[in-house]
């Protein structure tokens, strides 16, 4: 699949490139390919049948909502941004990617926290016209809503939410009688644990024009379904209403392998709350994690009723490699259908592992998406339109002035900013979404002096990432790849390969995912590829390593640290 003119329509309000004549340094990328697969999935899908996850790759913490025959969905972005990703589907399988609501400069403000805080589980609603997209910015704000007419964007400036403290996960619910209700997740009353993760669930009236909280705060879950259990990070709550009764769910476990989704209801918005008859109503924990091609770590759902009636619930998941948290790709979004028993919402019964392949919702069937979300994908970007297409990310920061597009090429000026500095280094990158994944881009870099590189870039976050690039070594211009495997390793990285760089002319540049090892390669005109370095650790990357909430970011990158007399890190 190739996206170039299509690109300039599917990044319609994302930020443009600036303009101008090139700088002298510059790196140029002439075109990116990104090709993926996982061994685990089938082959082929019947026709009345979908894959899991329905969003493959770095896309955590789902929530959806339906207008009409729409539904819209929105995932977290943590540090990176453009932030909070929005799509849209008419059959919950199909999804397409029409915004970021944080899309514009200055919106939020990462300072130098770590990739993993940033924009946390938002949750997306709509009333009367009116989208809204309630978050929290972790370093950053705390709280918060924007809103918008038109879910493809533009999205408003966030309203501050202050009365909701240092809670996280907000999300909104709109009554049958037009009073609107915040739920999120805090300290228990007191601000004080009672053990090690000990959290509540709160709720407050919400005024939906003027975009704040009134009246007071609720306590309408402490700890979780069974507080003698201690149960860790009760979070991500979300509040429905059918049959008379408003029904709660949230997730308990936090959000590795003892994630799990639990159930609640009572006869009004503050309570008081009874747990379901059987809870978890959603987990994996409970099946051996020795199994083969496991999905794991399953929760922080939302649930969703169709307009034929059927409930289906979307959530997070993860694929391991290797163990339960041993996977590079992140936090992914899954779907599955809901049954009620006995007025109770089900999702899987226990000991029942999530399955790839699944009978798709009662809706009509939507063409493929242009750009496919699950399954093997082949995705070329030419980078001939006038914006980057919006799955392309960049971290903490979008002020421009280093990247531009022009003459079907991107450009990035080498600047004095590394991967390391927890700053806004010159990278655009696009998510990881298969296990098995390759990355290969052609590069036009010719650098004069000590310092300057150029070429791709594989992270997980500040103090775990690979580095496969151009630079000039005693006169000859040479590849280089260089690794940071966790905070004890020196910020610049450690060498882990140099290989001369064939010819003066561009060069294309490789780097291959399988599983927990990655490959990197070159290769100039006609000629095969060269390898470089094979079967490098790429478990570095993984969650159960370098730790957070992410998945594998991939990209063209430039740095110059040679610079005399540079500025320090913005």
């Amino acid at each position: 699949m190739r996206l170039g003119r299509w690109a300039s329509l599917l990044a319609m309000g994302l930020l443009l490139g600036t303009s101008g004549v090139g700088y002298a340094g510059e790196a140029r990328f002439d075109w990116f390919e990104y090709q993926g697969s996982d061994p685990a999935d089938p082959k082929t899908v019947a026709a009345n049948e979908y894959r899991n996850p329905i969003i493959a790759g770095f896309y955590p913490d789902p929530s959806v909502t339906r207008v009409g025959e729409d539904y819209y969905l929105v995932n977290s972005s943590f540090g990176w941004l453009p932030g909070l990703p929005v799509f849209h589907s008419r059959d919950l399988v199909t999804w397409t990617q029409i915004s970021n609501a944080i899309a514009r400069p200055g919106l939020v403000d990462f300072g130098t926290g770590g990739l993993t805080g940033g924009l946390f589980a938002p949750a997306i609603s709509h009333h009367d016209g009116l989208f809204y997209i309630v978050n929290t910015s972790f370093y950053s704000g705390g709280n918060f809503v924007v809103t918008a007419r038109d879910p493809a964007g533009p999205w408003s400036d966030p309203v501050w939410l202050p009365d909701l403290r240092d809670g996280i996960d907000p999300s909104l619910f709109f009554d049958e009688d037009g009073r609107a209700w915040i739920l999120n997740n805090d300290l228990p009353a007191g601000d004080k644990e009672a053990y090690d993760g000990h959290r509540a669930i709160w709720i407050q009236e919400f005024d939906a024009k003027n975009l704040k909280t009134i009246g007071p705060r609720t306590m309408i879950v402490n700890g979780g379904v069974d507080i003698n259990t201690k149960p860790g990070y009760v979070e991500g709550p979300h509040l429905y209403k059918k049959d008379g009764f408003y029904y709660l769910t949230a997730a308990e476990g936090g959000t590795g392998t003892s994630h799990a989704q639990m159930i609640w209801r009572a006869p009004t918005p503050t309570g008081p709350y009874t747990p379901g008859p059987i809870n978890p109503i959603l987990t994996q924990r409970d099946l051996d994690p020795n199994r083969p091609d496991p999905i794991e770590a399953a929760g922080h759902a939302d649930l969703i009723e169709t307009q034929k009636g059927e409930w289906w619930a979307v959530f997070l998941a993860v694929r391991p490699y290797a163990g339960g948290e041993m996977f590079n790709t992140g936090r992914e979004t899954f779907l599955l259908p809901v049954r009620w028993v006995d007025g109770w919402p089900r999702i899987l019964p226990p000991g029942t592992p999530i399955p790839r392949t699944h009978v798709r919702p009662d809706l009509p069937a939507q063409p493929p998406a242009a750009l496919p979300t699950a399954g093997p994908v082949t995705v070329r970007d030419e980078f001939d339109g006038t914006g980057l297409p919006l799955y392309w990310m960049t971290p903490r920061r979008l002020e421009g002035g280093w990247w531009r597009l022009s003459g079907g090429s991107l450009y990035l000026t080498p600047r004095p900013v590394t991967l390391s500095d927890r700053a806004s280094p010159s990278l655009w990158a696009r998510r990881q979404q298969h296990r098995d994944a390759r990355f290969t881009t052609e590069l036009s870099f010719s650098p004069d002096q000590p310092g300057q590189r150029a070429g791709l870039a594989i992270l997980q976050n500040d103090e775990s990432w690979f580095r496969f690039t151009a630079e000039r070594l005693d006169g000859v211009r040479t590849l280089t790849v260089t690794v940071r495997a966790g905070e004890n390793d020196p910020r610049p990285g450690r060498i882990l390969a140099r290989h001369p760089a064939p010819g003066d002319g561009p060069l294309r540049l490789r780097v291959t995912a399988r599983g927990g090892a990655y490959d990197f390669a070159v290769g100039t005109g006609k000629d095969g590829w060269q390898p470089v370095l094979t079967g490098a650790d790429g478990t570095i990357l993984s969650t159960a390593k370098a730790r957070g909430f992410m998945g594998v970011m991939v990209g063209p990158y430039a740095e110059n640290v040679g610079q005399v007399g540079a500025a320090a890190p913005p």
